[in-house]
């Protein structure tokens, strides 16, 4: 019987997991403590541990870490209800054989436990070259995962972290399609990052927010003499990004004529540099995002065909916030850490009433809108925990009114006029803002109000226009002229 050690402080985690596992036929310790597990390894060999990371005496990667000193045989499963990469990377690269987030399957758990037992035993074979293949390339995955800064565990996160593990380590080019703040461009990082290019540049521009003569100069580079004021030679980034990756965002923002110059780079593998005679090829892999429908766009003529099956070789959709419910306290709590870190402020939670507000707002603004509100929270507040008064009203007021067709219900006992009319106003608003991508002239001619009176309101009503507006102009590059910095080093964008 494949005898296993069980470490969690919380007891109905462990008598659960001891009676799977005794069913399951192994034999079964448990304690409660890091500190006693290391004991009872000192005292016999185990042939698999199965520990929390989060324990309040020694935690379960320091645990990890000085039994593997004694007892190298002994493989180790992590488990936590506190899930992000950094964790998962740590725990892996100090051995760990895999890792898994409560709340998990039961099968799934069995499942990782027969695979490390089986693939662990000499009398089985051993390791096969595909198993330690697959251990390697999941390592790497964590890694990119980790860089990138993606946080996420719900089941439709967990499908893009596949399809990444799965295509990165070719060089078919890849569409990342999804409303504006769900984290694209951390995708096509994280696609780089666990790629065989990740020693290499990663390039990204915003193609929506160049007009068509600059974005064709900054993506083919120009010769001296090409134009008035062109005193030099300038690469572009087609070529700056060689043997790496170039992220072109808003790709559907592109003009007709610019598609065109794009689809032949695409096909033939080279460029030419506006006022050159000849073609440069370039080696490079294309990442290319959108919040547009692409198909839509091909039907009314906005978007070549052509090019879209040319980019769209894979397709990965990255789901809207309010798809993933789930990922909202993880994804708070990241960003609380990040920003409490960069303010020295020693604030380390969030109240159950500002949390329960988290995660019952819709987040039109997605994964950005949510790092916004969590950085003004962590300036504002004087406290060690996030309150729900440091929430933006945008995000604390989060009941949509009732359309005018089905009337307003009056609440039973007592209703505060003011404030809902506050939060019918800020719903609008902010509805409108969404819709002209953050543009407070756009959205005060759809209010039917003058600018002055939206600016009054939002600055009353605590809303973040920029949570609504595209990204702005984002070109990263070694060695090259940079537009913009990486402007988050969470990176949502």
């Amino acid at each position: 019987m494949p005898s296993i050690l069980l470490v969690d402080d919380e007891p109905n985690i462990l008598e659960v997991l001891e009676i799977v596992l005794k069913d399951a036929g192994m034999d079964v310790c448990k304690c409660s403590s890091g500190r006693e597990a290391l004991g009872l390894l000192r005292e016999r060999t185990f042939d698999l541990a199965i520990s929390d990371i989060k324990m309040p005496d020694l935690s379960g990667v320091q645990l990890l870490e000085e039994a593997k000193q004694f007892t190298p045989e002994t493989i180790f499963i992590m488990i936590t209800a506190y899930a992000s990469t950094e964790t998962a990377v740590e725990a892996i690269q100090h051995g760990a054989y895999d890792y898994l987030t409560k709340p998990f399957k039961m099968e799934e758990l069995t499942n990782v436990v027969n695979r490390a037992l089986h693939q662990n035993n000499p009398k089985r074979g051993g390791v096969s070259p595909k198993r330690e293949l697959e251990a390697q390339q999941g390592q790497k995955l964590f890694q990119a995962l980790h860089r990138s800064r993606i946080v996420g565990k719900s089941s439709k996160m967990l499908d893009v972290y596949r399809t990444i593990g799965t295509i990165a380590g070719g060089g078919s080019t890849v569409l990342i399609t999804g409303e504006s703040g769900t984290g694209k461009e951390l995708v096509a990082r994280a696609i780089h990052e666990a790629s065989s290019r990740r020693d290499g540049p990663f390039v990204s521009i915003n193609c929506g927010a160049f007009p068509e003569t600059l974005l064709e100069s900054e993506l083919f580079g120009y010769t001296k003499g090409a134009f008035t004021g062109a005193n030099g030679i300038k690469k572009g980034l087609f070529e700056v990004s060689s043997k790496g990756s170039i992220f072109l965002d808003e790709i559907g923002d592109m003009t007709p004529a610019m598609q065109v110059k794009i689809l032949r780079a695409l096909q033939d593998r080279k460029i030419r540099p506006l006022g050159a005679a000849n073609e440069i090829p370039v080696d490079v892999r294309v990442i290319a995002a959108t919040n547009r429908d692409l198909q839509a766009s091909i039907q009314n003529g906005q978007f070549r065909e052509d090019l879209y099956y040319r980019i769209a070789v894979i397709n990965i959709h990255i789901p809207p916030l309010r798809e993933r419910m789930e990922d909202i306290s993880l994804l708070a709590l990241h960003f609380l850490r990040l920003y409490a870190e960069k303010t020295g402020k020693k604030i380390s939670a969030i109240s159950s009433e500002a949390m329960n507000c988290l995660e019952a707002y819709r987040w039109p603004g997605n994964v950005r809108e949510l790092e916004n509100a969590i950085e003004r929270a962590v300036a504002l507040e004087t406290t060690d925990e996030i309150q729900l008064e440091r929430l933006p009203k945008s995000v604390a007021l989060n009941q949509a009114p009732a359309p005018a067709s089905e009337g307003i219900p009056i609440p039973e006992g007592s209703c505060d006029l003011e404030e809902f009319l506050a939060q019918v106003e800020c719903h609008l608003i902010c509805n409108a803002l969404k819709k002209t991508d953050g543009n407070q002239t756009q959205a005060a001619q759809i209010l039917n109000i003058t600018k002055g009176s939206l600016r009054h309101k939002i600055q009353v009503l605590q809303i973040d226009p920029w949570t609504f507006r595209r990204r702005l102009p984002d070109v990263q590059a070694q060695n090259h002229s940079a537009i913009d910095a990486d402007q988050s080093s969470a990176g949502i964008r």
